[in-house]
């Protein structure tokens, strides 16, 4: 099962997290269900971070080594 959570796409976190966070906002959820959401959405929130920073990572080495903005690639 871990497996699986391993493999979503990045787009696909962020879809689960916004579907446990529209959850807790509904206010239905006991107090247990409530923190083991929490728990999850804190999980996949660190998951994210993660993509993210491999990403800008991938960029620095694209960029050689300095992020530039995507708009000086059009040489504008």
């Amino acid at each position: 099962m871990t497996q699986k959570k391993t493999d979503l796409g990045f787009e696909a976190k962020l879809e689960a997290l916004e579907a446990l966070v529209n959850q807790m906002e509904e206010g239905g959820l006991p107090l247990e269900k409530l923190l083991q959401a929490y728990e999850q959405g804190i999980k996949i929130s660190q998951d994210l971070t993660r993509d993210l920073d491999a990403a800008q990572g991938k960029l620095m080495i694209l960029k050689d080594g300095s992020l530039k903005p995507a708009e000086d690639e059009d040489g504008a």
